[in-house]
């Protein structure tokens, strides 16, 4: 993870555990981070009427729901989701995007796009399975 104006990168260890639920529709997860002290909540939702996804995070720093983003997965099991927010006190604009999604593998990527500008990567998480 890196935050927006720093420079460079901080690494860390986690671990996710989460069921589906409603035939694949609905998924929430809990993801741990050990050596920071706080977890994670992802409460996703398949919406058949605009066959779009919500992700909807929360972490046990704040106890709030962040504002959703939302998106689709492509043909090539990549997905890419968009939302707003509020970063620093500031308005950001939010991409999530999933790729190398395997059977053992994945990877998740979030950038933010301040005042409109470009997207800037700050945080990477490679999931493998044990």
């Amino acid at each position: 993870m890196r935050r927006l104006g720093g420079s460079g990168w901080e690494e860390f260890d986690g671990h996710t555990t989460g069921p589906l639920h409603w035939g694949g529709r609905a998924h929430v997860d809990e993801i741990v981070f050990p050596s920071k002290g706080f977890s994670g909540l992802t409460l996703r939702l398949y919406e058949p009427e605009t066959g779009e996804w919500t992700l909807n995070w929360s972490d046990s720093r704040t106890g709030r729901l962040d504002p959703p983003v939302r998106g689709r997965w492509a043909e090539d099991g990549t997905g890419e989701f968009h939302g707003e927010d509020i970063y620093a006190g500031k308005d950001v604009r939010v991409r999530f995007r999933w790729s190398g999604i395997t059977a053992r593998t994945a990877r998740w990527e979030q950038a933010f796009a301040p005042d409109g500008g470009e997207w800037v990567t700050n945080w990477v998480m490679d999931f493998s399975r044990a």
